[in-house]
């Protein structure tokens, strides 16, 4: 009988052990399954190429982004792509949504949505470079109309290439800029 009882007493401490080690690898399998489907589905981690944002994003700049029941809103920083103007993901202001007119002066720099001049403290400098597009220009259902704040340097909506934007082209909003460590934080 003592036999008996010592060795179920030795069964017990490895059958806690490796029910303990089941359940920590299930806990582990379950968080990076989350993991995976809030990045894949929710949040992206989408570099910045080039200049066309300068000054409020750099070349290099890495960006949290997410399209989580977003809907593009004039003043948002978003991501989006369009194939017939280039293959990656390209970084834009929006500076209009459907229904709206857009007006620039390129005498004076001056951009005017519905009539009323813009406050962009967030540009480079005034918008002076004329693309092919003529202007005023409505802003068609569904559509954005994007430009970059370095505008004298950015490839946007005035240029027919990109033209006015497709909602669905939008891959997200961005959240904050997360690289280089010393400028993490909300960009606007």
């Amino acid at each position: 009988m003592r036999k008996e009882k010592k060795a179920s007493e030795e069964e017990a401490p490895k059958g806690r052990f490796h029910s303990e080690l089941f359940d920590w690898g299930e806990a582990l399998i379950l968080s990076l399954t989350i993991v995976i489907l809030v990045f894949v589905f929710g949040i992206r981690i989408i570099g910045v190429e080039g200049s066309s944002m300068v000054p409020t994003l750099q070349n290099g700049n890495q960006l949290l982004v997410s399209n989580l029941f977003y809907t593009p809103e004039k003043g948002d920083i978003v991501i989006l792509t369009k194939d017939s103007f280039m293959t990656s993901p390209i970084v834009k202001r929006v500076i209009a949504t459907e229904g709206d007119t857009v007006d620039i002066d390129f005498d004076t720099g001056e951009v005017s949505v519905n009539g009323e001049v813009l406050n962009e403290t967030y540009i480079a400098e005034k918008t002076q470079t004329h693309f092919d597009m003529d202007f005023p220009q409505t802003v068609p259902k569904g559509c954005i109309f994007v430009m970059g704040d370095n505008r004298n340097h950015s490839t946007d909506s005035r240029c027919e290439a990109l033209g006015m934007v497709d909602t669905r082209y939008v891959i997200g909003k961005v959240l904050m800029r997360i690289y280089p460590v010393n400028e993490i934080g909300t960009v606007s």
